[in-house]
């Protein structure tokens, strides 16, 4: 050996090395992404649009209308979820003659096909109850409305909220 030349180090295999396995992190991990946002694509419904969107924004006078009379009639409501959400209790004021049933409707948010139409039944404590399918977890819009069409009020339920839900007319 010369006295100028140092010793080969040993070197390892490429697979042995940190380096390369750092820098092929970066694209795995956005393979395995990717493979897992196409699966949520495809296992889930995109309810968001709905198929008779016109004729719902040709209908949207009609419902300002109807929470106006709930306002001017002074038509408002509460409404209580049990803490399972298979039960609902509606507490609604201004009504008169309160009718013996009124319809209360459950829209979601974003999932079009789990929406419910509940019709409730007036106790003899001048509550309104009914049953509730099981309820997947988001916003849900309330809707409380007579037989007739006349007025709805409105309100927001999130699923594991105790506290009850306000339900209004509109004043615009």
């Amino acid at each position: 050996m010369n006295a100028h030349t140092l010793p080969a180090e040993p070197r390892n295999a490429w697979y042995r090395e940190p380096w390369p396995w750092l820098l092929m992190a970066g694209p795995f991990a956005a393979v395995v992404g990717g493979l897992i946002t196409a699966w949520i694509a495809i296992t889930h419904q995109d309810g968001l649009v709905s198929e008779d969107y016109y004729k719902k924004g040709l209908a949207i006078n009609r419902t300002l209308a109807r929470e106006q009379a709930a306002t001017r009639a002074g038509i408002s409501a509460q409404a209580q979820f049990s803490v399972d959400g298979t039960r609902v209790r509606v507490l609604a004021t201004g009504i008169s003659p309160a009718p013996a049933t009124l319809t209360l409707k459950l829209v979601h948010a974003t999932v079009t096909g789990s929406d419910q139409i509940v019709m409730v039944s007036r106790d003899e404590g001048g509550w309104y109850d009914g049953a509730l399918q099981p309820m997947h977890a988001g916003k849900w819009q309330v809707l409380l409305e007579d037989a007739q069409g006349a007025w709805r009020v409105t309100g927001e339920w999130l699923p594991g909220n105790d506290g009850p839900v306000s339900l209004q007319g509109r004043d615009d």
